[in-house]
């Protein structure tokens, strides 16, 4: 849209049903979510008003960690994300890697797709290698785990997120609207994880004998599909096990950064 063009008003009814044509393959629940959401937008200022550049409410600032319980360097990092998962305005996650497994003791909540999340970083913040503990945040910058000031140096310097407004149906489905539309389309994560901290003895490896903390333990990541800027909206599949947490993320692909992140 050009600085001397506006686009005309027309009616709310005839504006849901315009961009709803587009969301055939989605299903009722995220549709009328989306409904949700435009409907909201619908008492804000006219097209054309100057955003506020104030992060929004309630906005959080994503911190993976990048662990594994045959580390010896990672019980402090372990540590530091139960502190930090505290905080209403982080998003703290903990992905346990599987390249220590070999070492003595098997990770209990180590997955293949955490190892592989892990390898995306490496080349969207060009590393020459994985290494633990990591913590990322927001997927634009990286730090040693044990070094809380420069954790919470990145938490201060987040930057609010270009991508969509992120809401959740109580039933399970998720919709995105609004937001800059991404160069590539981005993709949409579904991430499940444990709502309180895990204390897990280890009898073997590095750290045998050791009993060692976890928090926002990441048991399922799956890809829901794309966001290319387009109103859209996913259903949930079903969560591995009970009692788990839910977040979405939109990350632009290959390790990008993180684009809107949401936390039921």
């Amino acid at each position: 849209m050009s600085a001397t063009r506006t686009r005309p008003r027309i009616g709310l009814r005839e504006d849901l049903s315009r961009r709803l044509a587009i969301l055939a393959p989605v299903t009722a629940v995220a549709a009328a979510l989306v409904v949700g959401v435009l409907t909201a937008w619908s008492s804000s200022p006219a097209v054309g008003a100057t955003p506020a550049p104030a992060p929004p409410p309630g906005e959080l600032t994503v911190v993976e960690l990048f662990t594994s319980q045959g580390c010896s360097a990672c019980p402090p990092a372990n540590a530091n994300l139960v502190t930090l998962a505290q905080r209403p305005d982080v998003l703290a996650l903990s992905f346990n890697v599987t390249y220590w497994d070999q070492l003595g003791w098997k990770d209990t909540f180590g997955q293949d797709a955490f190892t592989r999340r892990q390898r995306d970083y490496q080349r969207g913040l060009g590393n020459d290698n994985v290494w633990t503990p990591q913590v990322v945040v927001d997927g634009r910058a990286h730090v040693v785990g044990q070094q809380i000031a420069g954790i919470e140096g990145l938490i201060g310097r987040h930057r609010p997120f270009s991508g969509p407004t992120v809401r959740f149906n109580a039933t399970g489905a998720v919709g995105l609207a609004g937001g800059t539309a991404p160069v590539a389309p981005a993709d949409v994560w579904l991430v499940r994880y444990e709502p309180r901290p895990i204390a897990v003895p280890v009898a073997r490896g590095e750290n045998g004998g050791r009993t060692l903390p976890h928090a926002a333990v990441v048991r399922d990541l799956v890809r829901l599909g794309p966001w290319t800027g387009a109103i859209v909206g996913y259903r949930f599949p079903a969560a591995s096990r009970p009692g788990l947490m839910t977040a979405v993320l939109v990350q632009a692909p290959d390790g990008g950064p993180i684009l809107a992140a949401g936390r039921l």
